[in-house]
């Protein structure tokens, strides 16, 4: 993460192992448009790990005991949908998300109470770690490679601002998750914080373009 901004206003960057591992478990799991807003699928999209088969060891289909059909084919009324937005909720609140990660294998006694998502995620955990691993090493690569331009993207923005408002910027926050989404865009989903594609953040004259607008309305 990183933090641009001054004691007026402050616009934070992230791309939380938390949000992208609930988002890969979603989609691993076929939960489809869960949550509101509804965001994009991830791409690339995390996929089940198919191991070799040499012969000498035939690959035996996964225990039984936690599997389940994805959520839209198992009839089920909307709990499995219902918890894994409450998940989402947490994952995306900066505030309360916890800074060693909520979710930890081997039991993911975070979700006891919500018993459906937690065989989901005993399900998927593996896969979607290693997916969200590699995706969160990327993004800290390109903020690593382009962080004069990217914090020159937003500090420029307020700036522009002030000069045409004649005066500091009050008092903002605003909190930017960038995700590996697959349609480029940005969705609101709490008070402080946004969502966009990692598309739109790579795109530096699309960012300055939707931020804009943003920032006229913040400041």
């Amino acid at each position: 993460m990183f933090v641009e901004g001054t004691l007026r206003w402050q616009v934070t960057e992230d791309c939380p192992w938390d949000l992208l591992l609930a988002l890969a478990v979603r989609d691993l799991a076929g939960l489809g448009a869960a949550g509101e807003p509804s965001l994009p699928r991830l791409t690339p999209a995390p996929a089940p790990v198919i191991r070799a088969n040499t012969g000498a060891h035939p690959v035996l289909p996964a225990p039984t005991a936690h599997h389940r059909r994805p959520a839209a084919e198992t009839g089920e009324p909307g709990t499995l949908a219902e918890q894994w937005r409450a998940w989402f909720d947490v994952a995306v609140d900066r505030e309360r998300r916890p800074p060693g990660g909520m979710v930890h294998p081997p039991h993911f006694a975070v979700f006891d109470r919500a018993i459906e998502l937690q065989d989901v995620v005993i399900d998927h955990y593996d896969e979607a770690a290693a997916w969200a691993h590699q995706r969160h090493a990327e993004y800290v690569q390109a903020s690593l490679l382009n962080h004069a331009r990217r914090a020159a993207d937003i500090v420029d923005v307020v700036r522009e601002r002030e000069h045409e408002l004649r005066r500091q910027a009050g008092y903002f926050r605003l909190d930017i998750d960038v995700l590996p989404l697959s349609i480029p865009g940005a969705w609101i989903v709490g008070p402080h914080t946004v969502v966009i594609s990692a598309s739109l953040r790579d795109d530096s004259p699309a960012f300055r373009d939707w931020f804009r607008p943003l920032v006229s309305a913040l400041v």
